[in-house]
């Protein structure tokens, strides 16, 4: 990111080609809708372009690109919640038309984790998202999210129990 921020244009596509495919699963991950993931993707690479100069050089890349990854997938959330045309005839939200985890296990196992996610509250899964799929660690989320490790820890802790529940799975 140094490289990039002093001009170097291949500097850009380096970070591109390196965290994109990531990111691109981190949004797929909370939005279900590749064709929305790929816009969202879009988008942050824009405004990491925009805001290279507030980079602060003493910090770690990938928080910074997850939040304004997180931030748009956020404010893109709230739109399209308030956003009526989006639902079927009879006034429900139609299913999810993708895949979102790339698996080598058997895809009932995908589905049912899927389902689980889907079904614990928001703050808990996108912790869980973070911390299991893309390797963040707890102080990183935190930062992210802006609040304390301990919240993230404690998000982390109800969030797995809330999804070994929905799993049905015993302690």
């Amino acid at each position: 990111m140094e490289r990039y921020c002093a001009g170097d244009e291949k500097a850009f596509e380096a970070l591109f080609s390196r965290h994109a495919n990531q990111v691109h699963a981190f949004l797929l991950r909370h939005t279900r809708n590749r064709a929305l993931a790929d816009d969202l993707l879009q988008m942050t690479w824009f405004n990491i372009h925009r805001a290279r100069e507030t980079f602060d050089k003493t910090e770690r890349f990938k928080p910074w690109l997850y939040t304004i990854a997180n931030n748009l997938r956020r404010d893109e959330g709230r739109r399209a919640s308030r956003s009526l045309s989006d639902l079927t005839k009879d006034g429900s939200i139609p299913d999810p038309a993708v895949d979102v985890f790339e698996s080598t296990g058997n895809s009932e196992e995908v589905e049912k984790v899927q389902a689980a996610l889907a079904a614990i509250s928001e703050s808990y899964r996108e912790v869980i998202i973070l911390h299991r799929f893309h390797d963040l660690g707890f102080v990183e989320i935190a930062k992210m999210l802006g609040t304390t490790e301990g919240a993230v820890k404690l998000r982390a802790h109800r969030g797995y129990l809330a999804l070994r529940q929905a799993l049905g799975e015993k302690r």
